[in-house]
C-alpha cells in the first residue's frame, strides 16, 4: 500500500511539474523570455509565454496534431506514424510531407542528404545539414516527443 501511494505521489508530482515548467522554444540561439516563440505544456502548443486557452496554436492527441483546441477529425493538421508526418488525417504515402529520422528532417519520404530540411542537435534546430550557430532556426529548452516537435514545427513556421 505504501509503495502504491509513493508511486501515485511521484506521478502527481511529475505531472504538476510539467504543468509548471513548460518547454519553451526560442528564436535562433536566444534563451531570453522576450524571444520565446511558443511553449509546450500538457500536449498543447501556446503562443509565446502564454498558457491561456485562447492562445493555443495546436494540440496533440495520440499521434495527431489538431488546430487550436479542436479534436475534430476535420481539424487534424498532421498525422504522425513511424517517423512519417502525413498531411491532415491521411496515412497515404503520397501525403507524407516530411520524414523524421536520426535527428534529421527530410522532405517527403526521402532519406537522402540532399533532401534534409533541418538537423536537430542538442536542443537546437539548424537549417539543412548545417551545425553552425548562424544557421540555428530555433532553440528548445527541454525534451519533446516527436509529436510535440512536429506541433512546434507547425507553430514556428505555419501558425502565424
Amino acid at each position: 500500500m505504501k509503495a502504491t501511494i509513493s508511486i501515485l505521489i511521484a506521478i502527481i508530482f511529475s505531472i504538476s511539474l510539467s504543468a509548471v515548467n513548460p518547454v519553451k522554444v526560442y528564436k535562433g540561439t536566444s534563451v531570453y523570455s522576450s524571444d520565446v516563440i511558443c511553449n509546450v505544456s500538457n500536449s498543447k502548443i501556446y503562443k509565446k509565454n502564454s498558457v491561456y486557452s485562447s492562445d493555443v496554436v495546436c494540440n496533440i492527441r495520440d499521434n495527431k496534431i489538431y488546430k487550436a483546441n479542436s479534436v475534430y477529425s476535420s481539424d487534424v493538421i498532421y498525422n504522425i506514424k513511424d517517423g512519417k508526418v502525413y498531411s491532415g488525417n491521411s496515412v497515404y504515402t503520397s501525403d507524407i510531407i516530411m520524414t523524421i529520422r536520426d535527428g534529421k528532417i527530410y522532405k517527403g519520404t526521402s532519406v537522402y542528404t540532399s533532401d534534409i530540411i533541418a538537423t536537430v542537435r542538442d536542443g537546437k534546430v539548424y537549417k539543412g545539414t548545417s551545425v553552425y550557430s548562424s544557421d540555428i532556426m530555433f532553440t528548445i529548452n527541454g525534451n519533446l516527443t516527436i509529436e510535440e516537435f512536429v506541433a512546434v514545427w507547425y507553430a514556428v513556421f505555419y501558425a502565424w
